[in-house]
């Protein structure tokens, strides 16, 4: 049995992408490797993890191509050359369109930080914090057409505590995060 290819989609500091890279190198992830990484922004943090760690980057400027597909056809094309098996979106802030989904549907995970159906979309933790609902958390989900409205694969809950600023329940939401997104990367990929 040979590994389980990962691509790892993100658009800042790569946090999810080395929690997944320590899995991996822990033994908690053993028959995983991530040999694509993707973002969106060509600055961005993870872009230089990547590169540290020797995972090929496709890093794009998205007003650089004519339409979203243009692309999305791009990153398919890198994901077929790479054999990816499995495609994990973690931090990437950007929704995919129609010509990923059609390739990739119930084959891609999305990590988002709250407990869906609350607070889908950009600023999850600062939504909860100014909302001062009592938790909020970590799901992943399957990818579908919407705003993070796919089928949930697994939640963890995170109370917001006295005293919180948004910066710390940032943080332990983030701590959450690396922990659970390997799991169910292990739970989705486990052999029958």
């Amino acid at each position: 049995m040979g590994l389980t290819r990962l691509a790892v989609f993100a658009s800042g500091r790569g946090s999810n992408l080395l929690a997944i890279q320590e899995a991996i190198e822990s033994g908690r992830l053993p028959t995983h490797q991530v040999v694509q990484v993707v973002c969106d922004r060509p600055e961005a943090p993870v872009v230089q993890h990547a590169a540290r760690l020797q995972i090929p980057c496709f890093a794009f400027a998205p007003k650089a191509y004519a339409t979203k597909a243009a692309y999305e056809q791009e990153i398919l094309t890198r994901l077929e050359a790479a054999s990816v098996e499995l495609v994990v979106l973690a931090g990437y802030m950007r929704l995919v369109g129609p010509t990923f989904l059609e390739a990739w549907e119930g084959r891609a995970l999305n990590l988002h930080p709250s407990l869906l159906p609350a607070f889908p979309g950009k600023d999850a933790i600062g939504q909860a914090f100014r909302a001062q609902v009592p938790e909020t958390g970590v799901t992943v989900h399957w990818v579908d057409a919407g705003m993070d409205t796919g089928p949930v694969i697994q939640q963890e809950r995170v109370p917001l505590l006295p005293g919180d600023t948004e910066d710390t329940l940032a943080e332990r939401i983030h701590a959450v995060e690396h922990q659970l997104l390997p799991e169910v990367i292990r739970t989705v990929t486990a052999q029958p």
